[in-house]
């Protein structure tokens, strides 16, 4: 069986970060607190699977945690600092962060811009998670077995699909290194 990464989404992220005013994300029928979100993700660990945090959720939920009104936002701005340092270098459980730079190439970004514009003719799709799908399929082109953790029902319909499944370009496999 091929190794597992969990990628962490924006919503639930803030969930697992207990930002204020963000500590529950879902439908009613399908709710994700805190309690929910850190058991899924020690389960994930204790098996092994690899965390990724795409520039989307890094991006995202630094923003959130930066509009924190009526309390000290420094200790999530330490805790959720030490999250993507740890991503950065590649601390277990986390994925190094360097494995996605590919995907934030220039002509790369044109190739994201233009997923993105084409999935909105159909549907309502963020730019953050059309980048989160860009994630998703080079770690599964790369042989990994890819789950999105996420309380947004469009984005997870997405999870088993290849960007080449709908006639865009995949995302670039890692360049050997001289």
């Amino acid at each position: 069986m091929s190794k597992k990464v969990l990628i962490v989404d924006t919503c639930l992220a803030c969930v697992w970060m207990k930002v204020p005013e963000m500590e529950v994300a879902g439908s009613d029928n399908d709710r994700w607190d805190y309690e929910r979100v850190n058991a899924k993700i020690e389960l994930e660990i204790a098996d092994g699977t690899l965390l990724v945090l795409p520039l989307a959720s890094i991006i995202e939920t630094g923003n959130h945690i930066t509009q924190i009104k009526g309390r000290d936002r420094m200790p999530y701005v330490k805790e959720f600092g030490e999250k993507i340092q740890q991503s950065i270098d590649g601390d277990s459980p986390w994925a190094a962060f360097s494995s996605q730079n590919a995907l934030w190439e220039g002509n790369h970004l044109r190739d994201v811009v233009g997923r993105w514009m084409s999935m909105n003719e159909t549907g309502k799709h963020s730019l953050g998670d059309v980048s989160i799908l860009d994630v998703a399929t080079a770690y599964r082109s790369a042989g990994f077995q890819v789950e999105i953790l996420t309380a947004d029902a469009l984005l997870k319909s997405y999870e088993e699909v290849d960007l080449q499944q709908l006639g865009m370009p995949a995302p670039p496999r890692r360049r050997n290194r001289k």
